[in-house]
C-alpha cells in the first residue's frame, strides 16, 4: 500500500461512513488534524483504504485488491474491517484476535455531585503538557491520537481534574469526526477519581455539544468500569462490532524484521 496525502484522502473519505458514531470518526480525525496515516492500494481511484491513527485502523473497500504483504504496515494494530477482509488479514499476520467492542452515544442529561473544594475541573491548555508527560507509561495512549502530550494539550479537546498540582482524571476527544467526537477517559486508580472522571466527561460533552456534534464512547465489552461510567454519564448503547488485534506481519511465510513491530493499545 502507498501513503495518500491529505488532499488525496479528502477525495475518498466519504466512502468510509465517517458520519457514524464510534470509530469511524478516525477517518475525519486523520483528515482534519493530520495525525495518523492514510494508506491505499493506489493513488488514483483506490479500491482499498486504511486509516491508521494511534494504532487503531479503519480498513475499507475491496479485499481482493490487497495481497497479504500489502498489510505489513498494519502489524500490531487494532483493525476495524468488514468480515470479507478476514482471509487476507489471516494471511498477513501471525495471529489475528477478535475483540468485541461497544459504541455508546450520549442521550441523557446527567448532573454530577459537586467536586471536592480542592479539585478544579477545567479545559487543558498547552501549559498542561508537563502534567501529561509525567503520566505512567501505560497511560500514554490517551494522547496518542493527538501526536503526544503537547498535541493534546493545545488541541482544545480535553478536560482535566486537577488537585494539589496533579492531574487526577482526564477526558478528551480521541477521534474528532464531523458528526461525532469519540471520547476517551483516564483516571488515576481509586473510586474517588472515577467520580472526577465523570465530571471531566460531562464537561467535555457539553463542550462538544456547543460545537454542534454528538458524543460517542467506544470501549471493550469486557471493560466494566468504562461501561458503568458511560451509563452514569448518560450514554446508551447503539452499536456493537468486532475489531481485530493483529500480530506480527508475515511475508512469504517469514516474519518481518523487528523494526516492523510495535506495542498496541489495549483493546
Amino acid at each position: 500500500m502507498i501513503e495518500l496525502s491529505l488532499p488525496q484522502l479528502a477525495a475518498h473519505v466519504a466512502q468510509l461512513n465517517a458520519t457514524e458514531p464510534g470509530p469511524s470518526a478516525l477517518a475525519e480525525h486523520v483528515l482534519t488534524t493530520g495525525n495518523g496515516h492514510a494508506l491505499a492500494d493506489r493513488a488514483t481511484r483506490p479500491r482499498a483504504l486504511a486509516l491508521d491513527c494511534a494504532r487503531h485502523v479503519l480498513l475499507r473497500g475491496d479485499p481482493d485488491a490487497l495481497d497479504p504483504a500489502d498489510l505489513a504496515p498494519l502489524a500490531h494494530r487494532y483493525i476495524d474491517a468488514p468480515a470479507p477482509f478476514l482471509p487476507v488479514l489471516g494471511a498477513a499476520f501471525d495471529h489475528v484476535v477478535p475483540r468485541e467492542r461497544l459504541v455508546y452515544v450520549r442521550q441523557q442529561a446527567t448532573t454530577p455531585p459537586r467536586p471536592p473544594r480542592t479539585v478544579t475541573i477545567r479545559p487543558l491548555t498547552s501549559s498542561d503538557a508537563p502534567a501529561l508527560v509525567v503520566l505512567p507509561a501505560e497511560s500514554a495512549w490517551i494522547h496518542a491520537s493527538w501526536g503526544g502530550p503537547s498535541g493534546l494539550g493545545r488541541s482544545g479537546h480535553a478536560w482535566g481534574a486537577f488537585g494539589q498540582g496533579r492531574l487526577l482524571a482526564l477526558a478528551c476527544t480521541y477521534f474528532r469526526g464531523g458528526a461525532y467526537e469519540d471520547i476517551a477517559v483516564l483516571a488515576r486508580p481509586g473510586r474517588r477519581h472515577q467520580r472526577l472522571a465523570l465530571h471531566c466527561v460531562l464537561a467535555l460533552s457539553r463542550d462538544i455539544a456547543t460545537r454542534g456534534r454528538g458524543v460517542s464512547w467506544t470501549c471493550s465489552r469486557h471493560d466494566r468500569p468504562s461501561r458503568l461510567l458511560a451509563w452514569t454519564a448518560g450514554f446508551r448503547l447503539v452499536h456493537e462490532y468486532v475489531h481485530y488485534a493483529s500480530g506480527a506481519a508475515v511475508a512469504g511465510g517469514d516474519r518481518l524484521p523487528d523494526g516492523c513491530r510495535g506495542p498496541a493499545r489495549a483493546g
